[in-house]
C-alpha cells in the first residue's frame, strides 16, 4: 500500500482564473474576467543577445550608470557598466520603440524619453509620444506629443530640468503636423512647436550649445517608410539655427549642400562652442562630414568618404568629445573616429557589433562611452579599447517562431542583424543558458525556418534574396539550395525573373518531408529536399510595375532586398488536406489552390484593404475550408487591425475586428492562430501585445498578462502550450493552455469543477538550483510534474483537496487548503530555509476562480530517525510512469475527478517495469526506514519514561541506599535503550 503524500516540495501554485458575467467587466468585450486570469503567465525562454538599441545616455556623477533604448524592447538600465540591465519601462509605457534619451544635466533624477526609433528600418515600429521621469527610471508619466512618430532626440536646459527641446520626425508612413522641434518649460505638461517644417519633413537631431543654451542647432528630413521603397530627402531638409532658444529659426546655408538634402546629424564640441560638425546626406558628391569653425555661420566639407555616410537613412549620427575639440565620432557601418578635427576616420574595430547607431560620452571622463548598436548596448571604461557584453540583453528582433517535435521541443527564428537561432523549451538543469544551449541553423538574420519532422538535426532556413540553406546541426554542414540563382540585391526589381522578398516563407509539406515550399512572386516545389525545383504558380500578387523600380530615393537607393514588394509573404497546406494550399501576399491578395498548385483561385476578401500585407495564414483543424488570416498595412499609414475568417475555402470571408471588439482600432495586427482542440478559442498577435478571443472573435480581450509591450510578430500552438516570438523582446511561452481550453459558461457558474489533465513525463529538468543564483543571462524552466486545474464559483471557507491515486487506487498524493508540514531534511534544514526550500507546500487557494497546482511526481520521504544526521535527505520517490487520477473535493465533498498518464521520458530508453520494480524497491526500502523510525521513537519514549521515575525517588521516601540501587539499574537500562538506538 502507498502512504498518502501530504507534502510535495514540488508543488506549485498560481492565482485563481474565471469567467464572470460580463455586466461585471469595464470592458463588455472582456467575457473573462481579467483579474483571474493570473493563472497564466508566460515565460522567457532568450536568447540573450541583444536586439537593436538606437537611444543611450549616462549620468556625468556616476560612472558605471547608463540608459539603452530598444526599438521593441523599452528602456533598460544599468549600475554595473554594462554587467547586468533591467528593463525600467515594463508597465509604464504603452510603446516599446525606444528613439530618444536625455538626463537632466542638473538633477540626474529627470530623465526624458521619447518614443519611436528614428533609425528606420523597414520593419520599424511606431511611437507614441514623450514619457518622463522624476526618481531616476522607478517610475514614468505620459507627457505628451503622442502623434509625434518617430522622435530622434532630446535635449534638456542645463539648468532648468523642466525645460526641454524634442526632435520629432512625425509619423514615418503619411503626412501629419505633429513634427518639428518642440519645446516645453513644464517638464511636459504643456509644448510648443519651435520649428515646423511642413507636413512631410520633420527633426531627427538637436544640439545645444554647451556654453550657450539659447544656441540650437536642428537637423531637417524628409522621411517616409512604404513597403517598396524609403523616401529620405528634401529641397526642405538641411541644418537650421537658433540663437533665441527657440523662438526663431534660421536655415543654414554657407558652404551646406545645396539642392536635395537626407538624414543630417549634428553636434556642437563642448571644448571649442565655435566648433559645430555634421554629418549629412545630399547629391552626388555633396555628402560626407561638414565642420563649421564660427558657430554654423559658414561651414567647409572635411570629407566625402562614402563609409562615414553609408545607408545614411539608417545612420548618420555624429558626437563631439566633451574635453578635445579636435575628437569626433560617428554612427555608421562601423564605429568610427577622428582625432584631426574630423578629416581622417578610424573605425573602432573593438566594438562588439556592427550598425552603430549611437553614442553618450561622459563629459567628466572622455574614456567612459555607452554605444548602441543593432546588437544592443555596450559599455566602456577605458576609452574604447574594450566593451561589456551584449549577450546579457533579452532584447532580440524575431520575425518568425518555429517548433520541431523533440522532447522537450526547440523554439527556432531569425533575429534582425544577427543571425538564426535556436533555443530549448526547458533543459535538463538548472536553467536555460544561451552559451550552453543556443546554437545557429544556417541561414540569416530574415530568413523562415523549416524543420524536417524526421529529424530535427535537419534544418531549411531562409535568408535575403531567395537564399535557403540545409543545415546539419550535427556536423554544421551547410548547403545552398535556393531555387533560382539570380542576384536580388542592388537591382531593379521589375528586372528580377522571380521577386523573394527579405522575409520569404519556408514550408514542409505535412503530409510528405521531402516536399519543400519556398515562394517569390510564384509559389516553387521541390519533391527531393531542395535539390531541384519547379514552379507551380503564376504571379499571385498585384505585379505593379509602379512598385518595381530602385528602392530608396530620391537621394540614396537602397538595395539589401527589404523593399523587394509584390511578393507572398504568407504561405501554407493545409495539415488535413494534401494539396490545399494557401497564399497571401504583401500587396494585398489572397489565393487558394486544391489541386496541388495546378489551379489557383483568388479569394482575396471584397472589404480587404487594398495593397494590405498578409502577415500569417492558419489552417484551422476545426473543419475543412476554415482559415484565419491576420494582415497589416501600418506602412502605409492604416494601422487598423484586420483579422479574417472564411469557412468555405474564401468563397466568404468575415471581418472579426472592428476597433471595438476589443482589439483596440490602432493595434495592427501582425498573427492570429486558432487553438485545434478548442474550436473558436484564437489569439492574436498585435503591434502593442497578445489578445484573445474565446468565442471565434466576436469579441476579443487582452492576454497581455506578464508579457512586455512589444510587437508579437508569430505564434505556434505546441504541445499545449502557447509559443511567441517578438519584436525586441526573444522568445516567450505560455506553457499549458489548459484554462483557456477548459472555461465554459457552464464551469463559470458550477460551484466547483476540475479541469482535464494533460499527460505529464517523468523527465526530471531540475529546478533554479545553486548554481543560477545571480544569473542574469539565464531562463528559467517550467515546474516539473502534473499541473491541475480546478474552479470554485465562489470562495469556500471549508477545506479543498486534490488527491492523487496511482492505477491500484492507493493514494499517492493529497493536496490540500490546510497547513502541511514539510519534510525532514535532517542536518539540511538550516541549508533549505537560506534559500527558500524545504518547510510545507504551497496552499490550495479556496477564493473564486481558477487555480494552477502542480504536483512534482513524487511520494513521500520516509521519516528520518531522530537524532539521525545524514548529508543529504533521504529523498522523495519517484512516482513510475502509468495511469493516475486526480479528484476534487471541496468543503468534504468530492466534485469531480479526471484520469491522467504520467509517461516515460521519451529521451531515456528504461522499460516502464523498471521504473515500477524502482519504485516497489524504493517503497519497501522507504518501510524499513518507517520502522526503524518508529522502533527509535518507541526506544526514546522508554528512556524518557526511565528518566521521568529517577526523578521520582526523592518523593517515594526511599533511603540513599535504595536510591543508589535504583539510579544503577536505570542506568544500565537506559545504556541498553541507547545502545538499541544507535544500532538501529
Amino acid at each position: 500500500m502507498s502512504r498518502p503524500l501530504t507534502l510535495c516540495l514540488a508543488l506549485v501554485f498560481s492565482l485563481p482564473f474565471a469567467v464572470a458575467p460580463v455586466s461585471a467587466q469595464e470592458d463588455p468585450n472582456e467575457i473573462l474576467d481579467p483579474v483571474h486570469l493570473s493563472a497564466l503567465s508566460y515565460r522567457n525562454v532568450g536568447p540573450h543577445r541583444g536586439g537593436r538599441v538606437t537611444a543611450v545616455a549616462g549620468v556625468p556623477e556616476n560612472p558605471y550608470l547608463f540608459y539603452m533604448g530598444s526599438t521593441g524592447g523599452g528602456v533598460f538600465k544599468t549600475e554595473d557598466a554594462g554587467n547586468t540591465w533591467t528593463n525600467i519601462s515594463d508597465g509604464q509605457m504603452a510603446v516599446a520603440s525606444i528613439g530618444a534619451i536625455a538626463v537632466a544635466p542638473s538633477d540626474a533624477n529627470v530623465l526624458y524619453v521619447g518614443t519611436g526609433s528614428a533609425e528606420p528600418r523597414g520593419n520599424t515600429s511606431p511611437g507614441r509620444g514623450m514619457y518622463r521621469s522624476t526618481d531616476a527610471g522607478k517610475t514614468w508619466d505620459f507627457i505628451g506629443l503622442p502623434d509625434a512618430g518617430q522622435i530622434g532626440r532630446v535635449v534638456v536646459h542645463p539648468d532648468d530640468p523642466d525645460v526641454a527641446y524634442v526632435a520629432a520626425l512625425g509619423s514615418l508612413f503619411g503626412r501629419n503636423d505633429e513634427r518639428g522641434v518642440y519645446r516645453t518649460r513644464d517638464g511636459g505638461t504643456t509644448w510648443e512647436n519651435l520649428l515646423f517644417v511642413n507636413d512631410s519633413t520633420g527633426v531627427v537631431d538637436l544640439a545645444m550649445d554647451p556654453s550657450n543654451p539659447r544656441i540650437l542647432f536642428a537637423t531637417a528630413w524628409r522621411a517616409q517608410r512604404l513597403p517598396w521603397t524609403m523616401i529620405s530627402g528634401s529641397a526642405e531638409g538641411g541644418i537650421y539655427r537658433s540663437k533665441d532658444g527657440g523662438e526663431t529659426w534660421q536655415q543654414l546655408r554657407a558652404g551646406l549642400p545645396a539642392g536635395l538634402v537626407g538624414k543630417a546629424g549634428v553636434t556642437v564640441s563642448p571644448a571649442n562652442p565655435d566648433r559645430v560638425w555634421a554629418v549629412i546626406e545630399a547629391e552626388g558628391e555633396a555628402g560626407g562630414v561638414y565642420r563649421s569653425d564660427n558657430g554654423g555661420d559658414s561651414w567647409r566639407q572635411l570629407t566625402g568618404d562614402r563609409q562615414l555616410w553609408h545607408r545614411p537613412w539608417y545612420y548618420n549620427r555624429i558626437t563631439a568629445d566633451p574635453q578635445d575639440e579636435n575628437t569626433v565620432y560617428i554612427n555608421n557601418v562601423l564605429f568610427y573616429r577622428s582625432v584631426d578635427g574630423g578629416t581622417a576616420w578610424q573605425p573602432i574595430p573593438t566594438v562588439p557589433h556592427p550598425d552603430s547607431h549611437a553614442l553618450w560620452i561622459n563629459p567628466l571622463n572622455t574614456d567612459i562611452m555607452i554605444e548602441g548598436d543593432d546588437g544592443g548596448g555596450t559599455v566602456t571604461l577605458n576609452g574604447g579599447r574594450s566593451w561589456s557584453t551584449q549577450r546579457n540583453q533579452a532584447t532580440a528582433e524575431l520575425y518568425r517562431v518555429t517548433v520541431d517535435d523533440q522532447f522537450p521541443y526547440r523554439l527556432y527564428g531569425s533575429q534582425q542583424d544577427n543571425s538564426t537561432v535556436s533555443v530549448p523549451s526547458r533543459v535538463s538543469g538548472a536553467m536555460i543558458s544561451d552559451f550552453e544551449h543556443e546554437y545557429q541553423v544556417g541561414g540569416c538574420e530574415s530568413g523562415h525556418i523549416a524543420v524536417d519532422p524526421r529529424d530535427p538535426n535537419i534544418v531549411y532556413a531562409g535568408c535575403f534574396g531567395g537564399s535557403i540553406s540545409r543545415y546539419d546541426v550535427r556536423t554544421g554542414q551547410t548547403r545552398e539550395i535556393l531555387a533560382y540563382p539570380q542576384n536580388q540585391l542592388a537591382q531593379r526589381i521589375g528586372d528580377l525573373r522571380y521577386r523573394f522578398q527579405w522575409n520569404a516563407p519556408i514550408r514542409i509539406s505535412p503530409h510528405d518531408p521531402d516536399v519543400l515550399y519556398h515562394t517569390s512572386n510564384h509559389v516553387h516545389r521541390s519533391r527531393n529536399g531542395g535539390q531541384s525545383w519547379e514552379v507551380i504558380s503564376p504571379d499571385l500578387t498585384t505585379d505593379n510595375p509602379d512598385h518595381q523600380g530602385f528602392a530608396g530615393g530620391p537621394i540614396t537607393s537602397d538595395g539589401t532586398g527589404v523593399e523587394v514588394y509584390g511578393t507572398i509573404f504568407a504561405f501554407e497546406e493545409s495539415p488535413d488536406e494534401p494539396g490545399v494550399l494557401w497564399a497571401g501576399s504583401d500587396d494585398g491578395r489572397i489565393h487558394v489552390s486544391r489541386d496541388g498548385g495546378d489551379n489557383w483561385t483568388d479569394v482575396t476578401p471584397s472589404d480587404f484593404p487594398e495593397g494590405a500585407t498578409v502577415n500569417s495564414i492558419d489552417i484551422s483543424r476545426h473543419g475543412s475550408g476554415r482559415v484565419h488570416v491576420a494582415a497589416y498595412k501600418y506602412r502605409q499609414g492604416d494601422f487598423r487591425p484586420y483579422l479574417y475568417r472564411t469557412d468555405d475555402y474564401g468563397a466568404s470571408w468575415q471581418l472579426l475586428t472592428n476597433g471595438g471588439n476589443g482589439i483596440p482600432a490602432d493595434h495592427f495586427t501582425r498573427v492570429v492562430r486558432e487553438d485545434p482542440v478548442r474550436q473558436g478559442l484564437l489569439f492574436a498577435g498585435t503591434e502593442f501585445g497578445m489578445y484573445v478571443s474565446v468565442d471565434g472573435g466576436a469579441q476579443w480581450q487582452s492576454l497581455q498578462r506578464n508579457l512586455p509591450v512589444t510587437p508579437v510578430t508569430d505564434l505556434q500552438i505546441h504541445q499545449g502550450d502557447l509559443i511567441l516570438s517578438t519584436q525586441g523582446r526573444s522568445f516567450w511561452i505560455m506553457d499549458d493552455l489548459t484554462p483557456l481550453r477548459a472555461v465554459t459558461e457552464e464551469i463559470a457558474q458550477a460551484p466547483a469543477s476540475l479541469h482535464a489533465v494533460r499527460p505529464a513525463y517523468r523527465a526530471f529538468f531540475g529546478g533554479p538550483g545553486l548554481g543560477a543564483l545571480g544569473a542574469t543571462t539565464r531562463a528559467t524552466n517550467p515546474p516539473d510534474g502534473a499541473w491541475f486545474h480546478y474552479s470554485l464559483g465562489e470562495d469556500v471557507e471549508g477545506p479543498v483537496e486534490l488527491v492523487v491515486t496511482d492505477a491500484a487506487g492507493d493514494t499517492a498524493v493529497t493536496l490540500s487548503s490546510e497547513s502541511q508540514a514539510g519534510p525532514d531534511l535532517g542536518a539540511f534544514a538550516a541549508l533549505a530555509a537560506m534559500f527558500g526550500f524545504g518547510g510545507g507546500p504551497p496552499l490550495l487557494p479556496k477564493t473564486a476562480g481558477t487555480h494552477r497546482a502542480v504536483w512534482g511526481l513524487t511520494y513521500p520521504a520516509p521519516t528520518l530517525p531522530a537524532g539521525t544526521i545524514i548529508f543529504g535527505t533521504l529523498g522523495q520517490p519517484p512516482a513510475p510512469p502509468g495511469q493516475y487520477a486526480v479528484s476534487l473535493s471541496v468543503e468534504g465533498e468530492v466534485v469531480g475527478s479526471e484520469s491522467f498518464e504520467v509517461r516515460p521520458d521519451p529521451r531515456v530508453p528504461t522499460p516502464v517495469a523498471d521504473y515500477v520494480a524502482q519504485h516497489r524497491f524504493l517503497e519497501d526500502l522507504g518501510g524499513i526506514i518507517d520502522r526503524l523510525s518508529d522502533q527509535t521513537g518507541d526506544l526514546m519514549s522508554a528512556r524518557a519514561q526511565v528518566e521521568a521515575l529517577t526523578g521520582l525517588t526523592d518523593e517515594a521516601g526511599l533511603s540513599e541506599d535504595d536510591q543508589a540501587q535504583v539510579q544503577a539499574a536505570a542506568d544500565s537500562l537506559t545504556g541498553k535503550l541507547t545502545g538499541l538506538q544507535e544500532e538501529i
